[in-house]
Protein backbone atom coordinates (compact mmCIF):
# COMPACT_ATOMS: atom_id res chain seq x y z
CA UNK A 1 0.00 0.00 0.00
CA UNK A 2 2.69 2.50 0.52
CA UNK A 3 4.58 1.74 -2.63
CA UNK A 4 1.36 2.17 -4.19
CA UNK A 5 1.06 5.75 -2.59
CA UNK A 6 4.61 6.70 -3.17
CA UNK A 7 4.18 5.64 -6.99
CA UNK A 8 0.91 8.25 -7.51
CA UNK A 9 2.79 10.86 -5.33
CA UNK A 10 5.72 10.74 -8.14
CA UNK A 11 2.97 10.66 -10.76
CA UNK A 12 1.21 13.65 -9.42
CA UNK A 13 4.50 15.44 -9.58
CA UNK A 14 5.57 14.76 -12.82
CA UNK A 15 2.17 15.95 -14.27
CA UNK A 16 2.68 19.10 -12.27
CA UNK A 17 6.21 19.75 -13.63
CA UNK A 18 4.92 18.90 -16.88
CA UNK A 19 2.17 21.44 -16.93
CA UNK A 20 4.06 24.09 -15.39
CA UNK A 21 6.85 23.63 -18.22
CA UNK A 22 4.63 23.51 -20.74
CA UNK A 23 3.30 27.56 -19.92
CA UNK A 24 7.33 28.67 -19.73
CA UNK A 25 8.21 30.68 -22.02
CA UNK A 26 10.98 29.93 -24.06
CA UNK A 27 13.02 32.02 -26.87
CA UNK A 28 10.63 31.24 -29.69
CA UNK A 29 7.47 31.02 -27.89
CA UNK A 30 4.96 33.08 -25.45
CA UNK A 31 3.94 32.49 -22.17
CA UNK A 32 0.18 32.19 -21.37
CA UNK A 33 0.06 35.25 -19.70
CA UNK A 34 2.68 36.78 -22.86
CA UNK A 35 0.10 35.47 -25.09
CA UNK A 36 -2.71 37.36 -23.01
CA UNK A 37 -0.30 40.70 -22.75
CA UNK A 38 0.23 40.70 -26.86
CA UNK A 39 -3.42 40.15 -27.61
CA UNK A 40 -4.44 42.64 -25.65
CA UNK A 41 -1.72 45.25 -27.32
CA UNK A 42 -2.57 44.04 -30.58
CA UNK A 43 -5.97 44.87 -29.77
CA UNK A 44 -5.47 48.69 -28.70
CA UNK A 45 -3.54 49.04 -31.55
CA UNK A 46 -5.89 48.03 -33.99
CA UNK A 47 -8.13 50.30 -32.02
CA UNK A 48 -5.62 52.84 -32.10
CA UNK A 49 -5.06 52.47 -36.15
CA UNK A 50 -9.01 52.38 -36.75
CA UNK A 51 -9.36 55.60 -35.26
CA UNK A 52 -7.11 57.45 -37.35
CA UNK A 53 -8.70 59.21 -40.47
CA UNK A 54 -5.85 59.25 -42.61
CA UNK A 55 -5.60 54.81 -42.10
CA UNK A 56 -6.85 52.58 -44.50
CA UNK A 57 -6.90 50.24 -41.37
CA UNK A 58 -8.57 47.08 -43.25
CA UNK A 59 -5.31 47.32 -45.42
CA UNK A 60 -3.31 46.95 -42.27
CA UNK A 61 -2.42 43.83 -40.50
CA UNK A 62 -0.80 43.91 -37.19
CA UNK A 63 0.99 41.04 -35.18
CA UNK A 64 2.41 41.01 -31.79
CA UNK A 65 5.30 38.92 -30.00
CA UNK A 66 6.44 39.82 -26.60
CA UNK A 67 5.53 43.58 -26.44
CA UNK A 68 7.25 44.03 -30.40
CA UNK A 69 4.37 44.84 -32.91
CA UNK A 70 4.67 43.92 -36.49
CA UNK A 71 2.71 45.95 -39.28
CA UNK A 72 2.13 44.65 -42.64
CA UNK A 73 0.15 45.30 -45.41
CA UNK A 74 -0.51 47.86 -47.96
CA UNK A 75 -1.08 52.00 -47.62
CA UNK A 76 -1.31 54.25 -50.00
CA UNK A 77 2.08 56.70 -49.47
CA UNK A 78 5.10 56.96 -47.28
CA UNK A 79 3.61 59.54 -44.91
CA UNK A 80 0.47 56.30 -43.97
CA UNK A 81 3.70 54.26 -43.03
CA UNK A 82 5.54 56.60 -40.97
CA UNK A 83 1.91 57.82 -39.47
CA UNK A 84 0.88 53.98 -38.98
CA UNK A 85 4.72 53.63 -37.26
CA UNK A 86 3.89 56.36 -35.24
CA UNK A 87 -0.02 55.41 -33.76
CA UNK A 88 1.32 51.87 -33.23
CA UNK A 89 3.90 53.11 -31.08
CA UNK A 90 2.14 55.30 -28.84
CA UNK A 91 -0.14 52.53 -27.68
CA UNK A 92 0.63 51.27 -23.82
CA UNK A 93 2.88 47.90 -23.59
CA UNK A 94 4.42 48.20 -27.18
CA UNK A 95 8.26 47.81 -26.70
CA UNK A 96 9.21 48.46 -30.25
CA UNK A 97 7.28 48.39 -33.21
CA UNK A 98 8.66 46.29 -36.81
CA UNK A 99 6.95 48.85 -39.69
CA UNK A 100 6.48 46.49 -43.16
CA UNK A 101 3.84 48.16 -44.80
CA UNK A 102 4.53 48.59 -48.68
CA UNK A 103 3.44 51.74 -50.46
CA UNK A 104 1.13 50.23 -53.03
Amino acid sequence: MAKLQRILKILVCIGLLATYLGCAATPQSASTGQFVDDSVITTKVKAAILEEPSLKSLQISVETFKGVVQLSGFVDSAQSVKKAGEVAGQVAGVISVKNDLTVK
